[in-house]
């Protein structure tokens, strides 16, 4: 019989490293295969004659491992702490073994950054913590949390996991919308200087080098347009997931399109991580500004398709932010923005 080799997602890989490390009796609803690899192609368990041994689970540190490296580090009677840390730190002693259920989340979730980003503020407050992401899922756990902690070797001291920790995301899109010649790109570039000057970590995608770099080769027909706006609210979204601020300013004419890149941030760097700003100039001022002569071409039909003119503008009905420019200064606007992040 050739050999038959099955690829496991997330969930399926900490099904395993659940009944290798005795955190779970079996593992049931795997397909059937003689062999099994995690995403990365690593052989994780083999099937043979109707029994399943685990090879090994790379992501995951076995309860042993991490026992037996706080007793080398002089660690005597620790104590477990399940999830995100307490709201007060100063319930926790001055070590810690913290403990944070993410099974069938991948390595790089927005859940496992906003964990370690919570726990790296208690090693700040003098504390000494020990980090551990286990393979038992949160919302519905395979094990008490006493007999997870009992199995790393620790006593349970408390737990907090659900709600994850209070507050907005660490990580935001700030996505401006607007009429060509509206003031977007130059909002945007001030609002990004004000929140260097906050030391706050920020990148700009600015429209022409995402045009230069990650959308070389699509044109400018709808299709094309909305596979440009999709792919900086992608890289957004991932900038938005680790912690950090993207900020970008596309036309981005339709709501569709806006939609998915609100849903594809979301997803990635959770609910409230998606910042809609509609720079509202109004259709007659940016064609008074017309600098590049665009909205004069396109009204003598040398520009076909262009937003405002022979091409549709949605207005959002969605805004998080919506920026009247007539009568304001740039830094007006952009303080505006920053006044709703907070």
């Amino acid at each position: 019989m050739p050999d038959t080799r099955s690829r496991l997602d997330d969930a399926e890989v900490a099904a395993l490293a659940r009944h290798a490390f005795g955190l779970a009796e079996a593992v049931s609803g795997l397909p059937t295969a003689e062999a099994y690899e995690d995403a990365q192609g690593v052989l994780v368990a083999v099937r043979e004659d109707g029994r399943l041994t685990v090879v090994e689970v790379p992501r995951w540190r076995s309860p042993a491992d991490v026992a037996a490296g706080l007793t080398g580090r002089g660690w005597t009677d620790p104590v477990a702490w399940v999830g995100h840390p307490p709201a007060d730190a100063g319930e926790l002693p001055a070590r810690v073994l913290a403990l944070v259920p993410v099974a069938g989340a991948p390595a790089d979730s927005a859940s496992m950054s906003a964990a370690a980003a919570a726990w790296a503020a208690v090693r700040g407050s003098g504390r000494e913590v020990e980090l551990v992401f286990v393979p038992v899922t949160a919302a519905a756990p395979e094990v008490s949390w006493a007999s997870l902690a009992a199995a790393y070797g620790a006593t349970l001291l408390g737990s907090r996991v659900g709600s994850g920790p209070e507050g907005p995301p660490a990580g935001r899109v700030l996505f401006f919308t607007g009429l060509s010649g509206a003031g977007k790109s130059t909002i945007a570039a001030r609002v990004v200087e004000l929140l260097v000057e906050e030391g706050r970590g920020v990148t700009l995608l600015d429209g022409d080098e995402v045009r230069h770099h990650l959308s070389a080769g699509l044109g400018f027909s709808r299709a094309d347009r909305d596979t440009n706006v999709e792919r900086i609210g992608w890289v957004a979204a991932r900038i938005a997931k680790h912690g950090g601020i993207a900020v970008c300013a596309p036309i981005a004419p339709y709501a569709s399109v806006r939609g998915a890149v609100r849903h594809e941030a979301e997803s990635q760097a959770g609910p409230g991580s998606f910042v809609l700003v509609h720079v509202a100039t109004s259709l007659a001022d940016c064609e008074e500004r017309d600098r590049k002569g665009l909205y004069a071409k396109a009204r003598r039909g040398e520009i076909p398709a262009f937003t405002g003119i022979s091409d549709p503008y949605e207005v959002p009905v969605d805004a998080e932010v919506t920026l009247e420019t007539r009568g304001r200064t740039v830094d007006e606007c952009a303080r505006q923005v920053l006044a709703h992040l907070g």
